[in-house]
Parts: structure tokens; sequence; C-alpha cells
């Protein structure tokens, strides 16, 4: 199944990208942030979901806080944690009324970001100890799926280091969980389901040096939920999928069947259904062979 994340449009309130996406024929929207908050977005939701049979998915920063901030599970600040377990807890109780089964959310950085260096440039100054920040995330990850009295699946979404961002620190990097690595020691220590974006990934494997294929495979054969966009491999772009690119060739040799996915596509509406249309057919192309190697 497809999804698309709301983000895709830009407007004031969350209904108004969601029913620009709805006209457009999309059924399946991932509500991301972006939009202002409002009272009257779970009414208007519902309704839209009746209208235009659509089906939901929340992610990470939605809804919206009345007070903008980064959401950091991984910070050494109480009042931003309690802020980032409000939304988190906001987004679960959200996922029941809309009938959502899975909600992402990122992993943790190792210093609070403010909202204008989000996706953007992150000013060098000093982080905190990595260890500590891990225990932390690790904990409070814990208490968040032993509170999760819903049905709702939870996942951590890998961060994206940028070649900036990480020249900026010195060459160290500031976000947690950014290659297979990360992944893997922190699956040492926690038990939990890992939102794949593999944009995110390509932009991190070029900065720290690794190889994107070898990442990707490795750890797209731990995931069954993907969020899909392109770059060039130096920043988070959000551009449309291009038949010439790496994660384009990545994502036509991989397995993709059983997945669910989310296209944050920022271009436009035209890339945006080229770039369903591509992934749909790499996602064709893997049930037909499961499908025929079943009746063998």
């Amino acid at each position: 199944m497809i999804f698309i994340s709301s983000s895709c449009v830009r407007n004031e309130y969350i209904w108004e990208s969601v029913e620009c996406l709805a006209k457009e024929g999309f059924k399946n929207i991932e509500l991301s942030g972006g939009t202002k908050r409002d009272e009257r977005a779970i009414n208007k939701l519902l309704e839209l979901k009746e209208k235009y049979n659509l089906k939901y998915r929340c992610h990470n920063y939605f809804p919206p806080p009345a007070n903008d901030f980064v959401m950091n599970l991984a910070s050494d600040s109480n009042e931003i944690y309690d802020n980032t377990l409000n939304v988190i807890n906001e987004s679960l109780d959200l996922s029941v009324i809309l009938s959502s089964n899975k909600y992402g959310f990122h992993a943790g950085f190792l210093t609070d970001i403010s909202k204008s260096e989000i996706g953007k440039v992150v000013k060098g100054r000093e982080l905190f100890d990595k260890d500590e920040a891990l225990l932390r995330f690790k904990n409070r990850v814990e208490a968040i799926q032993e509170n999760n009295k819903s049905d709702v699946k939870l996942y951590i979404e890998n961060n994206v280091v940028s070649q900036n961002n990480y020249a900026n620190f010195g060459n160290r990097n500031c976000f947690l969980m950014t290659s297979y690595f990360d992944v893997m020691q922190l699956k040492k220590e926690l038990n939990f389901n890992l939102l794949l974006d593999v944009a995110h990934l390509f932009v991190s494997a070029n900065t720290l040096g690794k190889d994107f294929s070898e990442e990707f495979f490795a750890l797209n054969a731990l995931s069954d939920y993907l969020h899909i966009s392109d770059n060039n491999g130096l920043s988070d772009e959000n551009k449309r999928l291009s038949t010439g690119s790496e994660i384009y060739r990545a994502l036509s040799l991989a397995d993709l069947s059983n997945k669910t996915f989310t296209l944050e596509i920022n271009d436009d509406l035209e890339g945006l259904a080229e770039s369903y249309s591509f992934l749909e057919g790499f996602v064709s192309k893997d049930n037909s062979m499961k499908k025929t190697s079943s009746l063998k």
C-alpha cells in the first residue's frame, strides 16, 4: 500500500492538504507536520475520510503542538522530553480515532535543534554525551511501548546527516540512527520496528562514506515500512524519483513485497504522480514474482 504525505502539498490547515490530495485521486494519506493546529481538525479529517473513502496514517510531528518545537526523545531537557511525549501520545490517540494502525517518529538527536534548523544547516555546538543520550532514548521508547495499549504499531525512523551538518560538528554525527551499524547497535538494546527513510539513508551513506546499496538492502530486509523520495546525496531534498538516480535503481532491484510506503515528494503534483507510478510498478513486479514463485 502506498501512502502520500500531507507535506507533499502546502496549505495552512491539514484538511486543506488532505482534500487537495484526495481530489487528485490519492486515497491513502499520511498526516505529517507543516500545518497550523486547529481544534476543527479531527472532525474535518473524519468528514474527508468518509467523503473520499480515505485511509490515514499519522507521522512524527502530527498533530502539531500549540507551540512549535523539535521533538527529541534523547534530549537532556525535561521540557522538550515532556513536549515530545505529549505529541506522541496525542498522535497515538488520534491514530485510534482515525483507524490507523502504524505510527512512526524520528530517532533522537545529540543536541536540541531549533525549528529554523530542522531539515537545514545545524550550527555546531556542544553535544550530549552519546551513551547517556542513547540510554535516555532507549528508556523513553520502552516506556512509550509499554504504555501503548492500542493496536497501533510503533516505528522509529532513521535520521539524516548531511555533509554540511557533519562538518559543522567537526566530523561528529549529532544524529542517532543514521546507518545500518547504528540500527543494529540500537537493536541490541531495544526491540523496535524500523521505519526506513530511503532518502535519509542515501544522504547519510554519502556523508559517512558508506556504500548506499549495501546499507539499503540490509535495512530493507529489516523493515516493512519505507519513506520514499529522491535527492542529490548531499541533503534531503524530497525530490521526485528520477530514473537515473541511485535511489531509483536500488528500489527497482529490491524486494518490496509485503511493505507499505509513503511518498514524501515536494516537487509538484506531476512529480508526485510520476513517482507513485514508478513505485507502484516496482511493487507490482515483486508481487507478481512472489505469486509466480508460489505456483511452482
